[in-house]
């Protein structure tokens, strides 16, 4: 759609950059407010947040060239020259990562600070598919009524859309769902539960990649397990609450 917004002389500025960028700021002030009503300072949900960010841009950048990983053994300078390709499920893995390690360092407990970012990990996302709807990635199969992406010069469901108002409906469930109290780690369990249909669902009308078994893509078998690591999660937590 609008890959590059602008221009600044000779360097351009791409949408999918600027929604990251948005994504980030929005996460960090919601983070920082909610932090501080928890009795957890700013400043250390801003750092949860960066080595969370940097965590998760590490996790896609590796699981995008895994992916294609011809691509990038024919040309493996691209793995650090091309500023294309970054898969969500990878982020999401590197920067739960980072995340976990960052709280052992610190000395956080684990499960609370899960439950204080996952609505934020759903409003990140959200933003980021707008950026995929202006990149024109990420897209959906031919529809007759569908919007004309020029990238790909026809009339494709946006799936980006889709998913970006999957994800913020996401955002406010959790944010409702987390007024109550509950169980430490049942807000972030809720997010992979959610997520993971949304995507799974969504996927139905994507182009982007090849299915495999039963007509399934390899990314619905990553929602699928993502729901049943979120299904054992609340189950361990269900069970540990009742120990």
């Amino acid at each position: 759609m609008h890959p590059v917004l602008f221009q600044i002389g000779v360097f351009p500025v791409y949408s999918y950059g600027v929604m990251l960028a948005l994504a980030v700021l929005l996460c960090a002030w919601g983070l920082g407010r909610d932090a501080s009503k928890m009795g957890i300072s700013k400043d250390a949900a801003y750092d949860l947040l960066f080595w969370s960010v940097a965590g998760g841009i590490i996790g896609a950048r590796i699981f995008y060239v895994t992916l294609y990983w011809d691509h990038f053994a024919a040309a493996p300078l691209e793995i650090l020259m091309n500023r294309w390709g970054l898969a969500w499920q990878g982020g999401f893995l590197g920067g739960i990562l980072a995340g976990i390690v960052w709280c052992k360092r610190r000395a956080y407990a684990l499960r609370p600070m899960l439950d204080l970012a996952a609505p934020y990990i759903a409003l990140g996302q959200a933003v980021g598919r707008l950026g995929c709807f202006f990149n024109g990635c990420c897209y959906g199969r031919p529809w007759v009524h569908g919007i004309f992406f020029p990238v790909h010069n026809a009339r494709l469901y946006p799936t980006q859309l889709y998913e970006a108002a999957g994800l913020l409906l996401i955002f406010i469930v959790l944010k409702i769902y987390a007024v109550k109290p509950r169980s430490r780690g049942m807000v972030f369990a809720m997010y992979l539960w959610l997520a993971a249909v949304e995507r799974f669902f969504v996927e139905f009308f994507r182009a982007d990649h090849d299915t495999l078994w039963w007509g399934l893509s390899l990314f619905q078998y990553i929602a699928v397990g993502i729901f049943l690591t979120g299904l054992i999660y609340g189950l361990f937590i269900h069970c540990h609450r009742r120990a």
